[in-house]
């Protein structure tokens, strides 16, 4: 059944993670103490429950005071705490909004290797804090051109629900009074804004890399190119065919022109014969 311990193969519980202090769960990996540590942000809540049962059954305090250890009840806490946060909706975002465990650099633009092996995972693994699902991926030489744009798009305007609340400050002695906590607030609010502002650059750096190394691009720039080419040389092409057209009009004009002053030079004479021809047959006839 789901509470059996050994149903499958569970991850290793250090002598650093067994002998955290619980007062310092802020700094504990709330993943790893529940045996998550791989699945992290798409962990489901079901393997979170299960998890935690069967790390319970192992470190239960009353477990511990049957073998003799009466007092061995902090990393019980820790487990306690993790799943607190990993079963509130809110606070599991605050966490997975800073989760260490999942890496946060970007390739640069001149990184050697394959193109969509190096930015594929990373869009997959940014796509998390997408406000909007399903997220466009970044597809494969053979995506077409539609959805290449599409992707790009969708990643410019990129809209992320990450936040920063996790790494506020707090009044740790409790003891603060009403502008000291005012002050913490202030201060935590504005490193989360700036925090939010370094991690939109971030995704828009990743995006103008990206765009710059994509091989796609220079392949849709060099189709442009061919056909920006072949409407030019049709253009030319009908512009030479006009001006022949033209020019062949213009020299039928002119011959037509010539054919028909020869025609009436020639007409001219014959008239001008026939009234010759009529005088001299006039005078005969006197």
């Amino acid at each position: 059944n789901d509470l059996d311990i050994g149903d499958e193969e569970d991850e290793e519980e250090t002598e650093e993670m067994l002998s955290m202090d619980p007062k310092e769960w802020k700094e504990q990996d709330h993943y790893a103490v529940l045996g998550l540590s791989k699945l992290r942000y798409r962990a489901t809540l079901d393997d979170i429950i299960k998890n935690h049962r069967k790390k319970v059954l192992r470190h239960h305090p009353d477990k511990k005071a049957a073998q003799g250890n009466a007092n061995d009840d902090g990393f019980f806490k820790c487990i306690q705490k993790a799943f607190d946060i990993l079963t509130d909706a809110t606070k599991r975002r605050q966490w997975d909004s800073v989760d260490p465990g999942i890496p946060d650099d970007i390739p640069s633009a001149k990184e050697k290797g394959d193109f969509f092996e190096i930015y594929g995972p990373v869009f997959a693994r940014e796509s998390r804090f997408s406000n909007t699902q399903p997220v466009p991926q970044l597809g494969d030489e053979n995506s077409i051109r539609e959805e290449v744009e599409v992707f790009y798009e969708f990643w410019y305007s990129f809209d992320s629900w990450r936040s920063f609340e996790y790494l506020d400050k707090e009044d740790v002695d409790g003891g603060g009074n009403r502008d000291d906590k005012r002050w913490i607030e202030s201060k935590n609010k504005k490193e989360r804004a700036n925090r939010k502002k370094e991690d939109n650059h971030r995704v828009r750096s990743l995006v103008d890399n990206a765009l710059k190394a994509d091989p796609r691009m220079a392949k849709f720039k060099e189709e442009d190119k061919r056909k920006r080419n072949a409407k030019r040389n049709a253009r030319e092409e009908e512009e030479r065919k006009a001006a022949e057209t033209k020019k062949a009009a213009e020299e039928a004009a002119k011959k037509a022109a010539a054919e028909a002053a020869v025609n009436e030079e020639e007409q001219k004479k014959l008239r001008q014969q026939a009234h010759k021809a009529l005088k001299k047959e006039q005078r005969v006839l006197k």
